[in-house]
């Protein structure tokens, strides 16, 4: 449907978007290095437009009312729509906007990207138009600009794909082909973290110290490549080894917190083969790779009861 036949509020469209996570790479990513994101399609947003006559209004969890009126912290995605809307030649009128979201904010899980996609998407199907990749990243990179600074582009990229991906900054994205299925575990801190503050703090430190933190992003960078390896070789107990390295560095780069550490401690001494944190830091989720799709329930169970806000078992399958 076009925007000049769209005449009643029967006409509806819809946008959706599932979450993801990054396994290794968090922060070295912004420096160069490469880094491992996978989809996480446990959780994500809906998004539906309905014609409403009037100003453009927003129905969500944390807002409902006109647009121009967003409370700061909407900014990015408002600025978003503002952007898409005039991409498509639609008007900035007539519409009501619900965002459903099951995607827990600031937990590193990409809620901003995810709902900035599943807007783009439900505008795309009001306007019947189809969207390209390169368009949805353009427009979705304006509400990820506002959230994260300077973003490494790495969430819009994950949520738009089916696998694991590898990316580096300036270079083509990379798909990596699982050589088994891996079994995680994803469990909130309860707390919500910071990206963009945390991203300039490790900023901050490599000004302070380049030669020392320059040295810990470095080795970030080279355990990314190693853990490459391990999910293509099906060496999970390898991937475990190099996702404890990978926090020990992140926690020498200040962004890991006591809260973190907690948990990631807990899920080792209860059998993962290796924890980490997932995302900016300082708050957020931790990510635990599992024995097997057995001991994935048990350990979900266990830091479920030790105190973690929400938990998510999921298997990261490889591709027949």
């Amino acid at each position: 449907m076009s925007a000049e036949k769209v005449t009643t509020s029967e006409k509806t469209a819809i946008g959706i978007a599932h979450s993801k996570l990054i396994l290794i790479g968090e922060h070295a990513v912004v420096h160069g290095q490469p880094a491992i994101a996978i989809p996480f399609p446990l959780i994500g947003v809906e998004t539906v437009i309905e014609y409403v006559p009037g100003s453009v209004k927003m129905d969500s969890t944390f807002y409902h009312g006109p647009l121009h009126l967003a409370p700061e912290s909407l900014h990015g995605i408002v600025n978003c729509i503002n952007e898409t809307l005039d991409y498509l030649g639609i008007p900035c009128e007539d519409l009501l906007i619900r965002i459903n979201s099951s995607i827990p904010p600031g937990k590193g899980l990409g809620s901003s990207a995810s709902v900035a996609i599943s807007v783009i998407r439900s505008l795309f199907d009001f306007a019947d138009r189809d969207c390209t990749e390169s368009e949805l990243l353009m427009l979705a990179n304006v509400a990820e600009t506002y959230a994260h600074g300077a973003p490494s582009g790495i969430d819009t990229l994950t949520i738009t794909s089916k696998t694991p991906i590898w990316y580096e900054k300036e270079n083509p994205i990379d798909y990596i082909e699982l050589g088994e299925d891996f079994h995680f575990i994803v469990a909130d801190s309860g707390r919500v973290g910071d990206t963009r503050t945390s991203v300039e703090s490790v900023a901050r430190l490599l000004k302070s110290a380049p030669k020392r933190i320059q040295r810990k992003i470095d080795r970030i960078g080279e355990l990314t490549h190693h853990a490459k390896d391990a999910m293509e070789k099906a060496s999970r107990q390898f991937l475990g080894q190099l996702l404890n390295e990978a926090q020990k560095e992140l926690e020498a780069l200040g962004v890991s917190d006591a809260g973190l550490n907690r948990l990631i401690y807990f899920a080792r001494k209860e059998g993962a083969l290796g924890a980490k944190l997932t995302g900016g830091g300082n708050g957020g989720c931790i990510i635990a790779l599992a024995q097997n799709e057995v001991h994935s329930k048990q350990l979900a169970e266990k830091l479920r009861k030790y105190g973690a806000t929400s938990v998510w078992p999921f298997v990261l399958k490889k591709q027949d």
